[in-house]
C-alpha cells in the first residue's frame, strides 16, 4: 500500500510541476507577443519617418 501511495503522490507532484511550467510558458509567450507587437509598431513609425525625411530631402535637391 505504501508504494501505491508513493507512486500516486509522485505522479500528482509531476502533474503539478508540469502545470506550473505550462503557466509560466504561457505568461512568457504573452509577454513575448506584446514585445513583438511593440517592436513592430516602432519599426513602422521609424519607416514612416524615414520616408517623410527622404521625401523632404528629395524636394530640397536642385534639379537639373
Amino acid at each position: 500500500m505504501f508504494w501505491a501511495m508513493l507512486h500516486l503522490t509522485l505522479a500528482a507532484t509531476g502533474v503539478l510541476v508540469l502545470g506550473v511550467l505550462a503557466v509560466r510558458v504561457g505568461i512568457e509567450a504573452a509577454r513575448f507577443g506584446r514585445a513583438v507587437g511593440e517592436s513592430t509598431e516602432r519599426i513602422g513609425r521609424a519607416s514612416e519617418e524615414l520616408e517623410r525625411s527622404a521625401v523632404r530631402l528629395a524636394q530640397e535637391v536642385p534639379r537639373r
